[in-house]
């Protein structure tokens, strides 16, 4: 078997079938099509699968996350002798201290992007952070749901609510009011359509030099993981925090609470256990 762009139409299509979102359908189309460039006119085989993952370079996420979206493609195919398996990474003890964004940092970033005249900036960011959403949710930030200040939110085939602040609900309201907008999404661009998390992402890095906020710790995820940070330092309830960020298993919501190596080294000298 041979993979035919009528093949990889056939997938994307079946992808909307499966409603996943339009960020992880994005994803498998790009991995999708790589290997289907890397592959050519060659038959596709366990034994080709197998060359191609171990062609693959970067981070043990990275590749992982390409396996994830070849696999499916292959059951896809009924060629379920081709799927290979995950690289075994170990879980982290601690965070890496140029990926952690503090809520200082978090707030020079909004005052920086006020003060540049890009408010649509500055309202997404604190709005992420301040409700711990994916940026591919945020659509569901409507005119309608600012008047009820909560969000229904349907991803990955589960539905939550959440929640706003009185706060935030003010900003947002007087925000959709200076820009015209009466109905609908409240982040859009300038043709109306639903802010895309590239766009997000890049209007964010270019914050980074004027807020004096290094580029590792400055893109969209990194606002969901300050949420989480924050809320469970406050509260310490992690079954709470996992329904708040719509979280099947709290093994994943561990992962975003894994602390900074100083943090982690602070705790431990705080057991005084060496004469």
């Amino acid at each position: 078997m041979t993979i035919t762009k009528k093949k990889i139409r056939s997938y994307e299509a079946f992808l909307k079938g499966e409603e996943r979102s339009a960020a992880t359908r994005e994803k498998y189309m790009r991995e999708v099509n790589r290997f289907a460039i890397w592959l050519g006119d060659r038959a596709l085989s366990k034994e080709t699968a197998v060359q191609y993952k171990a062609s693959l370079q970067g981070k043990a996420s990275t590749v992982n996350g390409a396996v994830s979206a070849l696999n499916s493609f292959f059951l896809f195919l009924g060629r379920a002798d081709c799927r290979v398996r995950h690289l075994r990474v170990q879980r982290q003890t601690y965070r890496s201290e140029d990926r952690e964004l503090t809520k200082d940092e978090l707030h020079r970033l909004i005052r920086t992007a006020e003060r540049e005249g890009n408010e649509r900036l500055a309202r997404a960011i604190e709005t992420i952070a301040a409700t711990g959403i994916r940026v591919s949710e945020l659509h569901y930030l409507t005119v309608e749901a600012l008047r009820e200040r909560e969000l229904t939110i349907t991803n990955k085939g589960k539905t939550r609510t959440v929640l706003l602040t009185k706060e935030l609900t003010v900003k947002l309201r007087q925000y959709a009011r200076r820009r015209g907008i009466a109905s609908g999404p409240v982040f859009v661009t300038r043709s109306g359509r639903p802010l895309s998390r590239t766009q997000l992402w890049a209007e964010m890095k270019a914050l980074c030099k004027s807020a004096g906020v290094s580029k590792s710790k400055v893109f969209p995820h990194n606002l969901r993981h300050l949420f989480a940070v924050v809320y469970y330092r406050l509260h310490k309830d992690i079954a709470k925090l996992a329904d708040l960020l719509g979280h099947s298993s709290i093994n994943t919501t561990r992962i975003y609470l894994i602390e900074t190596g100083k943090e982690h080294l602070r705790q431990l000298e705080a057991m005084r256990m060496v004469l």
